[in-house]
């Protein structure tokens, strides 16, 4: 796991922290970070989603970091104003019962 550090530490995140978001232990992420274990391929791909990477760049095989925003800034019609990336990157930080709460908010605004 080549750039799970790197990448968690990019979002200021601790090997805690991130274990709650991934329903992980924080020694499971600590034992990913330091190569003494592999995750099974499902969590490889939890913890890619999480930081919107692939799983190559996550273990190493890639030196890119495409994440979902890149491709959209290379692809898209438009890219995310500053603002709407900070809104984007407090929401991947937050825990899933808070995502929840959000998303809840968030559909009570658009009146669903």
């Amino acid at each position: 796991m080549k750039n799970l550090r790197l990448l968690r530490e990019s979002l200021n995140l601790s090997q805690q922290k991130l274990a709650v978001h991934l329903d992980l232990a924080q020694s499971q992420i600590q034992n990913y970070e330091t190569g003494n274990y592999e995750p099974d391929i499902s969590t490889m791909i939890k913890m890619a989603e999480f930081f919107g990477t692939s799983v190559d760049y996550l273990i190493g095989r890639s030196d890119t970091n495409l994440n979902a925003d890149a491709v959209c800034e290379n692809a898209c019609e438009f890219a995310l104003n500053e603002k709407e990336q900070q809104h984007i990157n407090r929401v991947r930080r937050l825990l899933p019962k808070q995502r929840k709460s959000l998303s809840l908010f968030l559909d009570t605004l658009d009146g669903e």
